[in-house]
């Protein structure tokens, strides 16, 4: 039997990572972060246990590298979603509400990604996190931003703050409410993106709360050769 090729390796590293991502978003939403262990997520995964520290230092930097490919996968669907458009106006509004929705559709997740985030260790910096910064640095650039440096990041607190006010247990603020603050703050129309109450917005939340398989991306793409 012939070795495997560099290229047939690398894949099954790559599937491999994404099935413990996927796994990840999966137990954490079922059960919140307390709850999930790295063995579960490995069960799940179908991977040896091992295999999780040789991706991922620990659990919260495992949970947020996958809910940020959740995050960046979610916003990068609601941007190029048919119709296609370049319009930077109509962009924002997308991205707005991809992340509003997020908060919608998946409140244990994100609030345990919120949680999280308050750490010590913060943002871990991943491939899944600057793929995110990006996009929605992309998006601010087609919005018209003199200043990406300066306004990505401040969209990303309004956006991380609504997310957080739509989710504070007891208290939650309504995501149209918030909504509108942040279109009102970008000066965008109500009717851009995907309206609360239309037929697009209860598509999207069914779309929301199906299976995540099609976020990570685990099928073969490679051909291998002889064994």
């Amino acid at each position: 039997m012939s070795p495997r090729s560099a290229s047939v390796n690398e894949e099954l590293r790559r599937r491999s990572r994404e099935r413990l991502l996927q796994a990840a978003v999966e137990l954490v939403d079922e059960h919140g972060f307390e709850a999930t262990t790295l063995g579960a997520i490995a069960d799940r995964a179908g991977s040896a246990r091992g295999l999780v520290s040789y991706y991922f230092p620990g659990k919260r930097q495992l949970v947020q590298s996958a809910v940020h490919r959740l995050m960046h996968r979610t916003l990068e669907e609601g941007l190029e979603r048919e119709p296609r458009t370049e319009d930077g106006r109509e962009r924002l509004a997308r991205a707005i509400d991809a992340i509003l929705g997020l908060a919608r559709d998946r409140p244990v997740l994100m609030r345990q990604h919120m949680a999280g985030l308050l750490q010590a260790e913060g943002f871990v910096q991943c491939p899944e996190q600057r793929r995110l910064s990006e996009l929605l640095g992309d998006t601010v650039a087609r919005y018209g931003s003199q200043n990406v440096t300066a306004d990505y990041p401040m969209l990303r607190a309004l956006l991380m703050g609504a997310v957080y006010a739509a989710l504070v247990p007891g208290v939650p603020m309504p995501v149209p409410v918030l909504r509108a603050e942040l279109f009102e703050r970008y000066g965008l129309d109500w009717e851009l993106g995907v309206p609360p109450e239309s037929p697009e917005s209860a598509a999207a939340a069914a779309a929301g709360q199906q299976d995540l398989s099609r976020f990570f991306a685990t099928e073969d793409r490679t051909e291998a050769g002889p064994s």
